[in-house]
């Protein structure tokens, strides 16, 4: 009865502080909390197709990023064209692994117990795969099929070929910064309304895609499509660019920027009854 009180209570917060312009840090967190906990409640089958739906959704990322290529050539406006696919799955609400280091492990931080860990070690597990296989299908279309044009095809080869010019401690590193920008817009969002989410999403991802930084999920697409015209091995793609490349995320969302985000409000919000 206690956590179905606190869970109203933390749900008129929300409500009260929407009818600001800028929300307070707690019930920032409070809002975030919530989520997290609903996203540990769904059911696998929910996860799973979430999670492909979004996998599929986030390569229309390199598709545009492809697309503004060809049109714009080196100009800085192409990386524009990274924000569709995250544009779709953040308003669609479907599961991308990259916010889920910061929206369940908020909940785990304000009360740290075994079977929280649980839920969202099979959280990510669930969501990482599907997104992955969501990705593949989109990469696997595009080069046996005519799903796409040709032009747009050598485009996202042409790309995907910059993408991988990178060492594995350089995935690494630059996964970091990507991770903590993800985790930074979901922290952001529940303060935007309106059409303001719109771009607060636009802005940061035109930065993590301006600066090069490595997104797991949608990196993947220029990855898979690197691996199935020849230019890299499967070896190379699971353990020279995947695994560290969502190391480097986890690090930037989880131990990083949630970490942060918790420490900052310790004090200030209500976990289990305490102040």
């Amino acid at each position: 009865m206690r956590k179905e009180e606190q869970r109203e209570q933390m749900e008129q917060d929300v409500e009260k502080a929407a009818e600001v312009s800028v929300l307070r840090v707690p019930v920032v967190y409070n809002a975030i909390k919530q989520e997290g906990e609903d996203e540990l409640a769904r059911s696998m089958q929910s996860l799973w197709l979430s999670g492909i739906a979004a996998g599929i959704a986030i390569f229309f990322s390199v598709v545009g990023l492809a697309i503004f290529h060809n049109y714009l050539g080196s100009s800085l406006l192409i990386h524009l064209g990274y924000c569709f696919g995250f544009l779709i799955v953040i308003l669609g609400r479907f599961q991308l692994f990259t916010e889920a280091t910061i929206t369940v492990i908020i909940p785990l931080l304000a009360d740290w117990n075994k079977k929280t860990l649980r839920l969202i070690i099979r959280l990510w597990a669930i969501v990482f795969t599907a997104n992955l296989i969501g990705v593949f299908i989109c990469s696997c279309m595009t080069v046996y099929t005519n799903m796409l044009p040709v032009d747009v095809v050598t485009g996202i080869i042409e790309i995907s070929s910059h993408y991988i010019d990178r060492s594995p401690s350089g995935f690494f590193m630059q996964g970091i910064p990507a991770g903590f920008l993800m985790a930074a817009l979901v922290w952001m969002m529940p303060s935007s309304e309106g059409g303001n989410k719109v771009w607060v999403i636009i802005a940061l991802i035109y930065l993590i895609s301006l600066g090069g930084f490595a997104h797991v999920i949608a990196g993947s697409g220029e990855v898979f499509i690197m691996m199935l015209v020849g230019k890299i091995s499967f070896m190379d793609t699971v353990f020279s660019i995947t695994i560290p490349t969502l190391a480097g995320n986890i690090i930037g969302g989880t131990m990083l920027f949630a970490m942060l985000a918790h420490g900052q409000v310790i004090k200030e919000v209500k976990i289990d009854g305490k102040i």
